[in-house]
């Protein structure tokens, strides 16, 4: 009875949270606690924005000669055989892919292009930016479904004098800017799930040291 009991506790805690963060969110700078409803997935919508220092495959259907293997130069340009010059950053896969087609159509009946990023770095933008007692501290491309968790691995975790858990996420919203507390010692050390937050294009993690 009591483990039930406590398995009920949580599922209204979690819900509470939920409403919670809903609450906060609309307070603009204001720091918003983490907690288990803020790391639950959620669906997403956000599709990839090409950036210099990408590398893409242009694949055109039945077309060997034209499909190529090309990185994306610091100008944000791409040239491929009959195509010169092209932009690719800023733009989404799907949409150089028709930009590229158009401008193959003067050279090739009715073209299909397909755009697949093979290695990225992302529009400086969207990157996520890791700074202070990091091991690593770096800039990585956004990816769809990005927690805290991936970001702590590609950085390889904490330093010996980081306070974890008084690590901030600065996130820009439509209404300004917003600090999203997050309790870093309890997801690496304690194995709290509950602190493995969501990361959105464009978030900056900030680890603090500890003053002892």
């Amino acid at each position: 009875m009591w483990v039930v009991a406590r398995h009920w506790v949580s599922a209204v805690l979690a819900a509470l949270g939920l409403v919670l963060v809903a609450g906060c969110a609309s307070t603009g700078g204001k720091v918003i606690e983490s907690t288990a409803a803020a790391a639950a997935p959620t669906p997403s919508t956000h599709e990839y924005i090409i950036g210099p220092g990408d590398h893409l495959k242009i694949f055109v259907w039945r077309n060997p000669d034209v499909s190529v293997d090309v990185p994306v130069r610091p100008d944000g340009r791409i040239s491929i055989p009959l195509v010169d010059n092209i932009v690719a950053s800023g733009k989404t896969p799907t949409r150089l892919a028709h930009e590229i087609q158009k401008r193959l159509a003067n050279y090739i009946k009715s073209p299909l292009v397909t755009v697949i990023v093979t290695s990225y770095v992302g529009t400086f933008q969207e990157q996520i930016r890791i700074v202070g007692a990091a091991a690593r501290p770096q800039a990585l491309p956004y990816r769809s479904g990005m927690t805290v968790l991936d970001v702590m691995i590609q950085v390889g975790g904490l330093t010996q004098y980081a306070a974890g858990n008084r690590a901030t996420i600065v996130r820009r919203t439509a209404t300004g800017e917003q600090q999203i507390r997050v309790r870093l010692d309890d997801l690496l050390e304690r194995g709290d799930i509950s602190a493995n937050l969501r990361m959105q294009p464009g978030d900056i993690l900030i680890i603090p040291e500890s003053i002892f």
